[in-house]
């Protein structure tokens, strides 16, 4: 039977057409292994792409070995393109210690730069910001490559897919995004997800280049994708190249696919991607059926020797400090002091803010400052005032208005060793890259081992009267995800060391700065380089009464009332929220005995109940009263300041502490 896919042999040797040939049944043989491991029990989940194998393989082969792919949970071809080690391969999907993510993430939830794969998460657009940041990265080492990153035609619902596909045109960055148009998002078919004709039309809203290829003629994507790198190394911009398939199986194994109409999987069955090729081969005298028997059977018996050696692999004895270990990378927090006789400047906070970032652009020639309105009209707060014409406008980027896609950008430069600081213009805006903090940033170190360079600042507060959506501090909303660390200074000492700390760190760094505190306060700081180390507190008063725990436009209030009421109390400015200085709490308790945890968040599940928690687990034995929280009210920031005044927390600060005095 001859084959029903028409195939154009170009310039292709007989040697690589059969080494595409091998690239696409190797990923089918393991798939059909791992079903039948699946049925009979012996691994919990499988996401098939039976039937897709043309794509992943086709694009893989026709990107060069070191250029960075973003796959998805189908696309098997394209690990064993790179020729990553079968072996661990399957300790991946078994869950073993031996596996990419030591058992902490299933299937293709993970990456290893070695090969040049990049893991997703199971919220599917945020990884195509990531590829931004990528190509960016290449733009900038003038490396000539190209990136790549797929995404399934319902991905291209999401919000994520529109603001990389206008970051990558804007910034003209090398960017091949692929949609495999697979016919349906888990049940919903194509008709419910999007009414245009073809998905690529979308590329022309974009200022971009799109086309539709046959998804299952494996010389066609190759072809396509070869070509299109080879143009965009040297003239980089964007593509979106849809890619007609279909899926085979169900969205996993547990779905089935009995909402499939029968006449369309017996329809695309004919269009089977590797038996029409195998056919064509053969019908061109390239290929006979005893050299294809040979092949799969080759294959069989690496894949069969491999998946039963893995599962008597041993796994490593379940360790909380191994586990706990891996959730940042390793970084010595070291401090650096000025000289005693260092030169110093009276600066407000702002203006130290600034200094710091200064110099760390200074000091690392390759970080990236990203944000909207930093370039020439210098950020809402002019912090980067200036810094265009210092630093030029490759180092210092406007942003379109998409914080989802910059975070995303960011994380995609430490892919690529460089470092990044994202400005969002207000802190109540990281809502809409929230996805991206929490679920890349924070977790990637943890999952396979890669940790995100970059720096998110977070001009924060209220006492501005700016309203609801201008004046949150939501350090809370971070402070429970594990891998971030939280920065929060009270003074302009402490806002430049730590700042410049901020960036030595290769862990993602939440960085709050108050906006009621930029020219507020000033005092006489270090004009050189110097690090406040993370998790370490500052005692700014000393005394018998109670302790105050606080940080931010907090340390302000507590002084302000500490002298009405000619209070003798410890006052401890935490500085930074993740890593908490517990030896510093622990110490101020077991003085005083009396302790306030002050912030500025609402008070129902704010930082200051963790850290009373914390107090009454550990420190039980040193309380002569109830560890007293003061918090604002639990409504939204209200924009007047009558109303104001009354939500934040320094409105009861004075009662609160008289209380505890006289308990």
């Amino acid at each position: 039977m001859a084959s029903i896919i028409t195939y154009d042999k170009k310039k292709f040797s007989k040697d690589k057409l059969i080494q595409l040939y091998k690239a696409l049944v190797y990923p089918r043989l393991i798939e059909e292994k791992m079903l039948l491991l699946l049925r009979q029990g012996r691994i919990t989940k499988w996401f098939s792409g039976i039937g897709q194998e043309a794509i992943s393989v086709g694009c893989t082969e026709a990107l060069e070995s070191d250029e960075l792919i973003f796959p998805l949970h189908r696309n098997l071809g394209v690990f064993t393109s790179r020729a990553m080690p079968l072996d661990r391969l399957f300790a991946q999907w078994q869950g073993k210690s031996a596996g990419y993510t030591k058992g902490r993430d299933r299937s293709f939830h993970f990456g290893n730069l070695q090969y040049g794969i990049v893991g997703m998460i199971s919220h599917l657009g945020p990884q195509l910001g990531l590829a931004d940041g990528a190509a960016l990265a290449s733009k900038l080492l003038k490396e000539q490559k190209v990136t790549m990153v797929f995404t399934g035609e319902g991905g291209t619902s999401e919000g994520d897919f529109h603001e990389a596909m206008n970051v990558a045109a804007v910034w003209s960055l090398p960017v091949i995004f692929i949609i495999e148009n697979n016919g349906y998002g888990l049940s919903t078919p194509t008709s419910e997800q999007y009414a245009c004709k073809q998905l690529s039309e979308r590329a022309i809203g974009y200022g971009m280049e799109g086309i539709t290829i046959d998804g299952n003629n494996i010389l066609e994507v190759y072809s396509t994708i070869h070509e299109w790198a080879t143009k965009m190394r040297t003239h980089p911009r964007p593509v979106l190249i849809e890619c007609m398939t279909f899926r085979m199986r169900g969205h996993e194994e547990a779905s089935g696919v009995k909402y499939v109409p029968k006449h369309l999987l017996e329809e695309w069955a004919l269009k089977d991607p590797i038996s029409n090729y195998e056919q064509w081969l053969i019908d061109e005298n390239i290929l006979n059926k005893e050299d294809a028997e040979r092949i799969r059977a080759s294959f069989k018996k690496q894949i069969q020797d491999d998946v039963e050696k893995v599962f008597d692999w041993q796994d490593d004895p379940v360790s909380i400090e191994h586990e706990l270990a891996d959730v940042f990378a390793k970084f010595e927090s070291k401090e650096i002091i000025p000289e005693p006789n260092a030169t110093r400047k009276k600066v407000r906070f702002i203006d130290a803010i600034k200094d710091g970032l200064d110099q760390a652009m200074t000091k690392h020639p390759d970080l990236i400052l990203m944000g909207q309105d930093i370039a020439a009209y210098g950020g809402v707060f002019k912090i980067t005032e200036g810094f265009l014409a210092k630093y030029g406008a490759e180092r210092v980027r406007n942003t379109p208005i998409c914080e989802s896609a910059i975070i995303g950008v960011g994380l995609g430069l430490s892919f690529k060793g460089i470092r990044s600081m994202v400005e969002m213009q207000f802190a109540d805006f990281v809502s809409s890259g929230f996805n991206q903090v929490v679920n890349n940033l924070a977790k990637t170190h943890y999952r396979w081992g890669h940790s995100a360079n970059i720096v998110i600042r977070m001009p924060c507060g209220a006492a501005t009267q700016a309203g609801p959506f201008h004046s949150q501090t939501n350090e809370s909303w971070f402070a429970h995800t594990a891998g971030l660390k939280i920065v929060y200074p009270s003074n302009p000492y402490d806002a430049k060391g730590l700042l410049l700390m901020a960036f030595e760190d290769p862990n993602p760094v939440i960085y709050f700065e108050h906006k009621a505190l930029y020219r507020a306060i000033e005092e006489e700081i270090p004009e050189g380089y110097y690090h406040i180390p993370f998790g370490s507190a500052r005692l700014t008063r000393t005394g018998e009464d109670l302790t105050i725990i606080t940080y931010g436009l907090g340390v302000k209030w507590a002084e302000e009332i500490l002298d009405k009421l000619h209070l003798d109390a410890d006052l401890i400015d935490l500085r930074t929220l993740v890593p908490l200085d517990y030896d510093a709490i622990q110490k101020s308790v077991s003085k005083t005995g009396k302790v306030c945890v002050l912030h500025e968040d609402n008070l129902f599940a704010g930082i200051g109940a963790e850290i009373s928690a914390w107090i009454n687990e550990h420190c039980f034995q040193y309380l002569d009263a109830p560890v007293i929280r003061c918090a604002s009210l639990d409504t939204p920031i209200p924009f007047t300041k009558r109303l104001e005044d009354q939500y934040l927390a320094f409105s009861v600060l004075e009662e609160k502490l008289r209380y505890l005095h006289s308990f």
